[in-house]
């Protein structure tokens, strides 16, 4: 099942959500494979089985494989920053900010692919997962290395909209 036909499956009080789903496909200002892999990255990063399969088979055969492999990373990664660094952000006491994460994080360094586009689905996802710290840090060095204001706020509409087909469609 695609993404589009997935959002079909959504009742009329989530129109919009179809709607800002199929402006994204067709959006031909951001190149093809950051679309499908910002989208695959999301679909991960939701942790909802059914959308990511659907994300999964958007982008089969027409992204890299070491592409794909880096949104599923990014979103697993993600998934562990984002609780850890929103907790260091949040807690009153700054003694944890202060103290080394522990946590291995070896595939930022391994991923593969350009560290912009790698950066822009850890931001995607951070996003999606309310972690102001990593939105802060991603979008510094999205910054530091030219990428767009624009791109950026790109990248987090994709991270919104899946987020909300996810959210919904769970609730089907």
């Amino acid at each position: 099942m695609s993404l589009k036909q997935f959002a079909d499956t959504l009742p009329d009080y989530a129109k919009d959500i179809r709607l800002n789903l199929g402006s994204i496909l067709s959006d031909q200002l951001m190149p093809q494979e950051r679309k499908l892999a910002l989208l695959l990255a999301c679909a991960h990063g939701s942790g909802y089985k059914p959308l990511v399969a659907a994300a999964e088979a958007e982008a089969d055969g027409k992204i890299p494989g070491e592409l794909a492999d880096a949104a599923r990373g990014a979103a697993a990664v993600m998934a562990m920053n984002n609780v850890y660094y929103r907790f260091v952000h949040l807690v009153a006491n700054p003694e944890y900010g202060k103290m080394p994460a522990r946590l291995r994080m070896n595939f930022i360094g391994s991923h593969g692919i350009g560290k912009d586009e790698f950066e822009l689905m850890s931001l995607a996802v951070s996003a999606m997962n309310g972690c102001g710290m990593c939105i802060d840090s991603h979008e510094r060095i999205l910054l530091e290395h030219g990428v767009k204001s624009d791109v950026i706020q790109s990248a987090v509409r994709v991270a919104a909209v899946m987020k909300a087909l996810a959210t919904v469609h769970a609730t089907l």
